[in-house]
């Protein structure tokens, strides 16, 4: 059984026809799903696919592009982690693309999200874009290696997947790592501890090949999964149950089927 432990199944391009969408995904062998959350005012949407489907959970948090909505309190975010469909604070992180002059409310929302994760004892979902250095130094100050993580849809080079493996962080993959001019990425995918890797679509976004610029979705973890293992020459059901088991190992309030 494969997991996609990154998400978004109550965007309009997949809740518009998700039964398809879970169709698919349990045709290509995954059998779980882990639906992020990126703010408060939808949150209730994301919470109730997972409350509706035992093979989803969900996350709660805010996606440090958003600048329009409710920033939440350390307090709030701990009150609804208590769900028990919920496995994770998150997604947060920081971006500097998007938000070039690198705001310190940015930090702060950060902070929230890490001491909340620590508070509730629940892992992390972490994004980061143009801003890894000031990533893991607050996650180092904000003793975020004491709850761990996931550096989600990880782009960055070796030295900060390193970084964030030191800090008892796990390192996933999108369909990225099968793009051809991903050589950072596949490099780190041949590099990582192979009991510390997850796979994710990120979908609707980033499909892989062959389905490159298409909407993606749960189902095409597989192709992730296939690539990873054909950068470390191994059989592709040794990938399959070592990001299965590292799933499970992180997000410890999910259910094995």
């Amino acid at each position: 059984m494969l997991v996609d432990s990154h998400c978004h199944l109550d965007f309009p391009d997949l809740a518009a026809r998700l039964p398809d969408v879970l169709g698919r995904m349990q045709q290509n062998g995954v059998g779980m799903a882990l639906c992020i959350g990126v703010n408060l005012e939808d949150f209730p949407r994301v919470l109730a696919l997972a409350e509706a489907d035992d093979r989803l959970y969900a996350t709660v948090g805010v996606h440090p592009e958003y600048t329009d909505v409710a920033d939440p309190s350390e307090d709030e975010l701990v009150a609804l982690a208590a769900h028990p469909k919920v496995v994770a604070i998150g997604e947060t992180g920081l971006d500097y693309y998007w938000q070039k002059d690198k705001p310190e409310w940015q930090r702060a929302r950060f902070r929230n999200h890490i001491r909340a994760a620590r508070r509730c004892g629940k892992p992390l979902v972490v994004h980061t874009r143009d801003s890894a250095e000031d990533t893991i130094r607050l996650m180092a100050e904000e003793g975020a290696d004491t709850v761990g993580g996931v550096m989600h849809c990880f782009t960055e080079n070796w030295d900060i997947a390193r970084q964030a493996l030191d800090l008892g962080f796990y390192i996933s993959f999108s369909g990225i790592v099968t793009f051809k001019n991903a050589a950072i990425v596949k490099e780190v995918a041949r590099n990582c501890p192979l009991d510390r890797i997850l796979v994710e679509t990120d979908s609707p976004y980033l499909a892989p090949v062959p389905y490159r610029g298409k909407p993606n979705e749960p189902a095409y973890v597989l192709h992730v999964a296939e690539e990873i293992a054909r950068l470390r020459d191994l059989p592709l059901d040794t990938v399959i149950a070592a990001t299965t088991d590292n799933f499970f190992n992180l997000f410890k309030h999910a259910k094995r089927p």
